[in-house]
């Protein structure tokens, strides 16, 4: 008996020190299914302050006056500490003097010689760097006196003047002023103050600043630390414009992409249906400009190498709102806009669409491939639109692939009557959404096996593991959401003969605007960084390899999650890698024997390794790489591999196929 109680003891600490221990196998000489280049992705959709105050580097709020309150954004202190004189001028907003979409002016009065002032607060204040140049522009035109100078500078929070430039009016017609302005110091709040020396009156209107340094140096183009990240995921397609931004609460506040290309001052401005969706995070200030409109959509998705996937609305607005429908024979010129964003994106440039495209600055089409009808519609109602959109665009452009809407939820009753119906007309490709626990994530990682391999493909369009309940602003982006992700991920590589796009979703937070949370990558006015969840995804985009393979338990079982274990396993035929994808969500190490059968493999490989000991572990501006992948070297023997995977980890095994 005593003797038993020692082995029994022995055989504890041994399971405590050596872990749980796994024999695998890979078999590279079997590929199960192809991967498409389209597999990892990314999905932008105007939440959280992510175009106007993100990614569009604009740094005026409501530059043109067009807002619902024309002077939103615009601060007149003739009786606060910038004040020099309270009878010094005012500022009124002249309607209705601008033709098309550009309907507003500001026409300023200046009473005497001691400097009226107007401040512009940016987006919850503007990020300027020391040294860094910025490109002010405005429209001017003088009514009546003599202005003889137009100051503007930075200020900080004290009203100290942090750079300055200016510029001299001249003349009684529009025209467009230009100048540098440097900044003197760092400020991640600055304002924007414009002093006008003289007295008379002067209309203003599309008031504009950027950072010289933008992506690709472009003129008034994105924020170039935002495409950096997007960049450096290597995606393979861009969804955009959403997202429930698509459907607006309102057809009349639904996204119309013929409004955001053009002349930027001629886009129309609107305002975002997420300004007050949520109470826990109004935000009645946030307006869509467009200056990032489809143009800039199209080049973004070229500058990152992302297949561009638009979506387009489908005749409802949003059925969490309004739900508001378009009778389908008056659904013409929403057929009419797929049918011309087409010929935006591909057409010659002697065609229509295709010479605004060439007149904006790119003569070659895109080749957009993929187009989806609709965000998160369901029932009967969805069904039938879908099928007249479908249909025209089909009828013309035969080698388009439409992506259609699963709906807004992973299960029930909405999800398998589209899941059907689609199946039926043979839709391409299923666009489904789910924001649900880390749990879920882990004990679904099994969701396509049992998909039909000859019905409608799937696009994982948007998901998230949500740290508290879905739309909670206590949701985090930490570790075990990453981490369930990462397990969950192997289910969708596992199945890429199903799963032929996804993409993480939000995609942007803006740390003082936001209104949903998680998301993938976190900004303020100054800086950004990626979450653990954006290291997981870019862990998986960077190495998508080429085919999916077998790898099993010495029983044959596929690994998903036995013990906490996850596995997958790929090979990109074009850089001749072996990559294998482990993730242990237990509490306990794992020992791994892995076995790599039907191809010889040199005698090392690279480990990348992500992981944290605390579940709750968050990535932040003060230490933005607390979780971010480390590399390191282990050797292989006659093609295998022992090793252990450590707690709460996510590991790549990088592995060199001989010729």
């Amino acid at each position: 008996m005593k003797k038993v109680v020692i082995s029994f003891m022995l055989l504890v600490v041994a399971e405590l020190t050596f872990g749980q221990s796994n024999k695998l196998t890979v078999d590279v000489g079997n590929s199960k299914a192809k991967i498409q280049p389209t597999m990892y992705g990314v999905f932008f959709e105007d939440i959280n302050f992510a175009a106007d105050g993100g990614l569009y580097a604009e740094m005026i709020k409501n530059r043109g006056f067009e807002f619902e309150e024309p002077m939103m954004g615009w601060l007149q202190p003739n009786t606060n500490r910038f004040s020099l004189n309270k009878n010094s001028g005012a500022a009124e907003i002249i309607k209705g003097q601008e033709s098309g979409s550009n309907r507003n002016i500001c026409r300023v009065t200046i009473n005497n010689d001691t400097g009226y002032v107007l401040l512009n607060e940016g987006f919850r204040g503007m990020g300027i760097k020391k040294d860094a140049r910025y490109r002010l522009s405005l429209f001017a035109a003088e009514k009546s006196g003599n202005i003889r100078k137009i100051n503007i500078s930075f200020v900080n929070n004290a009203g100290t003047v942090v750079g300055t430039t200016d510029i001299i009016p001249h003349g009684s017609d529009w025209a467009e002023y230009t100048a540098t302005l440097t900044a003197a110091a760092m400020e991640a709040k600055a304002k924007l103050k414009i002093t006008f020396e003289g007295t008379g009156v002067i209309d203003l209107d599309m008031i504009s600043l950027f950072p010289e340094e933008t992506w690709k140096g472009r003129k008034n183009g994105l924020r170039k630390d935002l495409v950096q990240l997007l960049y450096d995921l290597k995606p393979g397609v861009l969804r955009f414009p959403g997202g429930c931004i698509v459907e607006g609460r309102t057809l009349a506040k639904r996204y119309q992409w013929k409004n955001t290309v053009g002349a930027v001052e001629e886009r129309t401005v609107l305002i975002n249906r997420w300004n007050t969706e949520f109470r826990h995070r109004l935000t009645p200030d946030y307006f869509q400009s467009f200056g990032l409109g489809f143009f800039e959509y199209f080049q973004l998705a070229e500058d990152i190498g992302a297949e561009p996937l638009p979506i387009l609305n489908c005749g409802m607005a949003c059925q969490f709102n309004t739900g508001e429908l378009v009778p389908l024979e008056q659904l013409d010129p929403y057929v009419q806009d797929a049918l011309d964003l087409i010929e935006f994106a591909n057409g010659d440039v002697h065609s229509t669409w295709g010479k605004l495209r060439g007149d904006m600055g790119h003569p070659e089409p895109f080749h957009m491939k993929y187009l989806g009808i609709g965000n998160e519609q369901w029932g009967q109602q969805y069904i039938d639109r879908y099928k007249i959109i479908e249909k025209a665009i089909k009828d013309k452009y035969p080698d388009i692939s439409i992506v259609s809407a699963g709906g807004p939820f992973s299960d029930g009753e909405l999800f398998d009557y589209a899941l059907n119906e689609l199946k039926k007309l043979n839709a391409d490709i299923i666009d489904e959404h789910y924001y649900k626990s880390p749990q879920w994530f882990r004990e679904n990682v099994t969701r396509y096996d049992s998909y039909d391999r000859n019905g409608p493909k799937i696009f994982a369009g948007e998901y998230a593991a949500q740290s508290v309940a879905i739309a909670s602003p206590d949701n985090k982006n930490n570790w075990e959401c990453a981490l369930s992700e990462a397990a969950f991920m192997t289910g969708l590589e596992r199945n890429a003969g199903v799963v032929v796009m996804t993409s993480y979703a939000p995609l942007f937070a803006h740390a003082d605007g936001w209104q949903w949370t998680p998301d993938l990558i976190w900004f303020n006015n100054l800086t950004s960084y990626g979450t653990a969840n954006y290291y997981v995804q870019k862990m998986y985009s960077t190495h998508r390899g080429t085919d999916v393979l077998s790898i099993v338990f010495e029983n044959g079982e596929a690994v998903i999650g036995q013990h906490g274990l996850y596995a997958s396993a790929v090979k990109d035929s074009g850089s001749n890698e072996l990559y294998v994808k482990l993730v242990n969500t237990s509490d306990s190490l794992q020992q791994l024997s892995l076995e790599i059968k039907n191809h010889k493999v040199t005698d090392n490989a690279v480990v990348l390794k992500l992981t944290s000991d605390k579940l709750s572990d968050v990535n932040s501006f003060d230490n933005p790489v607390k979780m971010s992948p480390t590399e390191s070297r282990i050797e292989i023997e006659h093609n295998h591999i022992k090793t252990g995977i450590d707690p709460y980890t996510f590991l790549i095994l990088k592995i060199r196929l001989k010729q």
